[in-house]
């Protein structure tokens, strides 16, 4: 890391911008894939750009002080954008792109958003929708002209435009500029992120430049990465891990961020480019392990069978050899093997062959899942961090992996478990406040500065830190035995047929599930068996599915038991749902993390009936359609119930 990471000269993105187009003004910084094609902008061009929408954005009346709302795809305008407010002193606050017009209403007025940059003529039409709530809306940006030809509104600017102002702007003031960034401070706020809601209303996250920078040069000293590094941004803007590993991390190091053409052609452009540094949700890395399974049900017997064979070596070795274990020659030598015939070729498939460091984070991810990938040579970590945090607590040391563990404090974090067993944690990655919130921050940080995550955990004997679950969400069986949710939920979730699963059991005699089945993986297995299904909700019903669903759960409570402080924590009954948990029904939030309290309320009658013993249940559930109308899905749900196995001894 070069030594100007930590020069007070270069406090802010802004000034570490500046320091980058001056240092390696001719690299690529940003890259965009269009019309199949990608487009590069060197870090000369992107900091030229960035004048240019400052400026123009002060021509339109945006001061120091103001909110910009920034609204779309991971594209490289609205990275840019987002520096152009911080050199005026501004905060840009992101918004999940995929949100309802009606969603986003809350954060807009929350934060007092008066300017907005959008991607296209999608996100125009929700603002315009919203435009008699909003009177304060003075200005809307949009990046992609398609669709906006006869958008005659004088409020409605088109980036280009914007720039070509700023540029006039900067002719006619080429002091104005350099003076607002100079004006700027490291505890200034940079960003403010929204949390996703889980159980109420979203609170703005403000977190300064110096919050981020710390960030972002402890994840670059820890993994040693550089400006040769490549990344796909394409998570979600309004998501902190993608600020902090596109936008935070990149302005520090200097790296190059790739944005795809669109979510449909992510794993191509994936593969095009190849990155050498990855970052993705567990739900991601549990799609793509699907899509994997679904393939190779498709194969062959013969590739069948080799996959099989050297799976088992790979589990047996693969993620000693990456950490530079003591393994056998005879698995060392089965171990190339396999790599020439299947690592190598998956890691190709996945655009993961380059990959020097991947990450995980925004829920755990289950112990079976994460050793698949390192089994197979992709050096997957996990972080533990919150929005509130930078996504900046905890890291996993290179030769240090534990499955079952989120690593060791970062560097310049302290953490520490409290009484109750909650994890706290302390450093300069913190956040400034919530916005408009004094109440919150308060009850958030307690009196020695420790911010309270919410979280359960503990420390293992070699100091690394295990979490357990929400601490709302643990609790304890009738018989006294910890009951951990997530815990359960992500064992169902490694298999490729189960999407999405919620358990229930808190102060109950026995723990019961909802499923969601992977309509492209059952819907696969289901049509190499020539079992025929209408939709969603005729092939979650099917008596071949349930039966497949049963297995997976039989499977689950096998592991359990031998969990001594979870062997009660078997499942007894479950059912698979009628629809898919969906986050314009705001069963999920929109990092698909599941809002545990709304879903038990709206399914209230099915969590009876899986206690009372009933074989099946009828229910009919209104949904939200994409554009806007609603509708209801009916179905009479079967309920089954599950082999589970006695305490104090491992399954056979």
């Amino acid at each position: 890391m070069p030594e100007m990471a930590s020069s007070r000269a270069l406090d802010t993105f802004p000034r570490l911008l500046s320091y980058h187009a001056q240092v390696r003004g001719d690299r690529p910084a940003m890259r965009e894939k269009d019309l199949g094609i990608w487009q590069t902008w060197t870090w000369g061009e992107v900091a030229g750009h960035v004048g240019a929408l400052a400026c123009g954005l002060a021509e339109l009346g945006f001061k120091r002080g103001d909110n910009l709302a920034v609204i779309g795809d991971n594209r490289p305008r609205l990275y840019m954008t987002m520096a152009a407010v911080q050199c005026l002193g501004g905060v840009p606050v992101p918004l999940y792109q995929d949100a309802v017009a009606n969603e986003m209403l809350f954060v807009l007025q929350d934060a007092g958003i008066r300017f907005a940059l959008v991607e296209d003529q999608e996100q125009v039409d929700k603002l315009l929708e919203l435009q008699e709530q909003m009177p304060q809306l003075a200005h809307v940006v949009y990046d992609d002209p398609r669709g906006m030809r006869h958008y005659n509104q004088p409020f409605i600017h088109d980036i280009r435009e914007l720039m070509a102002m700023g540029r006039i702007h900067n002719q006619n003031h080429p002091d104005f500029l350099a003076d607002e960034i100079a004006l700027g401070a490291a505890d200034d706020i940079g960003v403010m992120l929204y949390t996703s809601g889980t159980t109420g209303k979203p609170k703005g996250v403000c977190l300064t430049h110096n919050a981020f920078i710390s960030a972002a040069r402890g994840g670059v000293e820890f993994d040693r990465l550089t400006a040769d590094e490549d990344i796909l941004s394409y998570l979600p803007m309004a998501w902190v891990g993608d600020h902090l590993f596109s936008f935070a991390q990149a302005m520090l190091a200097g790296f190059t961020i790739n944005c795809p053409e669109s979510g449909e052609t992510v794993m191509t452009d994936l593969r095009e480019i190849g990155p050498t540094y990855y970052f993705a949700p567990p739900r991601v890395f549990e799609n793509l392990l699907t899509q994997v399974m679904i393939r190779m049900e498709d194969a062959s017997a013969l590739k069948q069978r080799m996959f099989r064979y050297f799976m088992a070596v790979a589990r047996r070795s693969g993620a000693e050899i990456l950490d530079g274990k003591p393994v056998s020659f005879a698995d060392r030598l089965l171990y190339t093997l396999g790599n020439f015939f299947i690592y190598g070729p998956l890691k190709n498939v996945l655009g993961m062959s380059r990959i020097r460091v991947a990450y995980t984070a925004g829920a755990a991810i289950g112990p079976d899942l994460f050793r698949f990938y390192r089994s197979i040579g992709i050096n997957l970590k996990q972080l533990y961090g919150q929005t509130e945090t930078c996504a900046y607590v905890c890291l996993q040391p290179d030769g240090e992996i534990k499955f079952d563990s989120v690593g060791k404090p970062a560097p310049g974090v302290e953490v520490k478990i409290s009484g109750n067993g909650e994890i706290l944690v302390k450093g300069p990655m913190l956040l400034k406040g919530y916005y408009k919130r004094p109440d919150a921050t308060a009850e958030a940080i307690d009196a020695d500065g420790y911010f309270m995550t919410g979280d359960a955990g503990f420390f293992d004997d070699d100091g690394h830190l295990k979490i357990i679950d929400r601490a709302k969400d643990v609790g304890k069986l009738a018989n006294g035995a910890m009951y951990a949710p997530n815990y359960i939920e992500n064992k169902l979730k490694f298999f490729q047929h189960v999407k999405e699963a919620v358990v229930f059991g808190d102060r109950r005699d026995r723990v019961c599930a909802f499923i969601n089945i992977d309509i492209g993986a059952v819907g696969n297995w289901a049509e190499r068996r020539g079992i025929a299904y209408s939709g969603y909700t005729d092939l979650a019903a099917k008596q071949e599915v349930y039966g497949l669903i049963q297995e997976c759960v039989e499977k689950v409570n096998a592991e359990l038991v031998s969990e001594d402080t979870l062997a009660d924590s078997q499942v007894h009954r479950f059912l698979i749902l009628h629809k898919e948990l969906d986050p314009d029904d705001d069963e999920l939030t929109r990092t698909r993390k599941v809002r545990r309290g709304f879903v038990a309320e709206k399914y209230a009658l099915l969590i009876e009936a899986l206690y009372a013993g009933r074989k099946s249940q009828f229910i009919e559930t209104q949904v939200k359609f994409e554009d806007g109308r609603t509708g209801k899905v009916a179905a009479d749900l079967q309920i089954r119930d599950v082999k589970t196995y006695p305490a104090g001894r491992l399954a056979a």
